[in-house]
């Protein structure tokens, strides 16, 4: 349909892509959403110690479920936009999208252990990944040696978190 095509477009004059707004916006709104709302706080509990979240009275279940449903709502904005960008759709589309997922937060900043981390570091871990993605295509390096690249990307920004001093 039209409508559908029209995520696919470009704005203001040809210069910005639809897509890109969809993610400045969405990014937006979480960075406001994690700063000012009550919930946050209680996801940032939960994501830490779940036990001690559970003993300060955050319905920890109740704050799980959510999480689960926005990551629900947001991927599949995220397979709306890709079948966008493509003009089709397929479900074998998003193999290997986890890694880069996972890779993105944790470039960004973002505790594997839970109860740090931030929208912006995440999206700078993603422009990054994105830049690395592009590098490593433009030179026809093998997709085997991509994925142990973002691996050891990976382990490396993991490894740097546990040098950082907690705070």
């Amino acid at each position: 349909p039209a409508s559908f095509a029209l995520l696919g477009e470009r704005t203001f004059g040809g210069l910005v892509p639809i897509p890109v707004i969809i993610f400045a916006v969405v990014a937006a709104a979480a960075v406001v959403f994690l700063r000012v709302s009550a919930f946050s706080r209680h996801l940032y509990a939960v994501g830490g110690n779940e036990k001690a979240a559970r003993l300060s009275g955050v319905p920890v279940v109740r704050v799980k479920v959510a999480v689960f449903a926005i990551c629900g709502l947001l991927a599949s904005l995220a397979g709306i936009v890709h079948a966008v960008q493509l003009n089709q759709g397929s479900p074998n589309d998003g193999i290997g999208y986890e890694l880069d997922a996972i890779a993105a937060v944790v470039i960004g900043g973002t505790s594997l252990a839970g109860g740090r981390g931030s929208v912006a570091g995440t999206v700078a871990g993603a422009l990054l990944l994105g830049v690395l993605n592009n590098i490593l295509a433009l030179n026809n390096i093998d997709s085997n040696i991509q994925l142990l690249i973002k691996g050891l990307v990976i382990v490396a920004a993991a490894a740097l978190q546990r040098l950082r001093p907690t705070s």
